[in-house]
């Protein structure tokens, strides 16, 4: 199983968000804990991955070899592959 880590960016992000929209995407991240792949999208041209939630997307890395999922960044589909 894959752990997830919230970077420092991604915590304000979630921080600012709707109480029920968090809870969606962090039950979200707890499900992609077992099998990630079948989730999420590679993004182009980019060594990060895309995650749809709703309306919002989270941008994340995925390190294979020590199971590990980075969220780099949470927000609405408009701003967040600024």
């Amino acid at each position: 199983m894959y752990e997830i880590i919230l970077s420092d960016k991604a915590k304000k992000q979630l921080k600012k968000l709707q109480k029920s929209v968090g809870k969606r995407i962090t039950n979200s991240l707890e499900r992609l804990r077992i099998r990630p792949h079948s989730h999420i999208k590679k993004l182009v041209n980019s060594p990060y991955f895309s995650f749809r939630v709703g309306d919002h997307r989270i941008i994340l890395r995925v390190n294979k070899g020590k199971l590990i999922i980075v969220v780099i960044n949470i927000g609405p589909r408009e701003k967040v592959y600024n």
